[in-house]
């Protein structure tokens, strides 16, 4: 495990300037959160570590082949089960068992075997956490990855995700104080 070095990242949309000379350094094993106004980058930083964009500028070292990420939409597989949608990323490499099991923990006892497509939004934000949580990954990328969720589930689920995610290298991309309380460091991009 080595830390992820940015140096001077630089993105660029047409005219737009999204990133200008942006440098961060995600210690390995460290939960670091990035917090910022609507528009400052924080998507689009988490879009280039995850190799979906190429920076018009700058440098990444230390950036891991094995990448995950819970995007602010759910890109869930409508037609496919909870289970189905997290075989997807998991291959077999996870047991049937420990999927329902997880799924359950994170208050899905039931909805394992419905398509996604009838499920709530806080369910599927759920499904999508835990594709996420359990795909074979040495970064993560969590970009609003609480957000749709009630008081109780956002405790409950936070603190499974902790659990998941301990020791390991993650971004969590947000705009709620509350994410940033569980970070070890928090970035504010402007």
């Amino acid at each position: 495990m080595t830390d992820i070095v940015m140096e001077k990242l630089t993105k660029r949309f047409g005219e737009h300037t999204v990133l200008r000379d942006f440098s961060l350094t995600i210690p390995a094993g460290t939960l670091v959160g990035v917090m910022g106004e609507s528009g400052c980058g924080k998507t689009t930083l988490g879009n280039i570590l995850l190799g979906l964009l190429e920076p018009d500028g700058g440098e990444i070292t230390g950036l891991p082949e094995k990448r995950a990420a819970v995007f602010q939409e759910d890109r869930l597989l409508e037609e496919r089960t909870p289970l189905q949608n997290v075989r997807a990323v998991t291959g077999r490499k996870r047991s049937r068992r420990e999927i329902l099991d997880f799924l359950a923990a994170l208050g899905l006892p039931d909805g394992a075997e419905k398509p996604v497509k009838t499920l709530s939004g806080g369910m599927r934000r759920r499904v999508a956490i835990a594709r996420a949580l359990l795909a074979d990954w040495d970064f993560l990328v969590m970009d609003e990855p609480f957000k749709g969720l009630d008081e109780a589930t956002r405790e409950r689920v936070t603190a499974k995700t902790l659990e998941a995610i301990a020791g390991k290298t993650v971004l969590l991309i947000t705009h709620d104080q509350r994410d940033a309380e569980i970070c070890h460091r928090v970035i504010l991009m402007s």
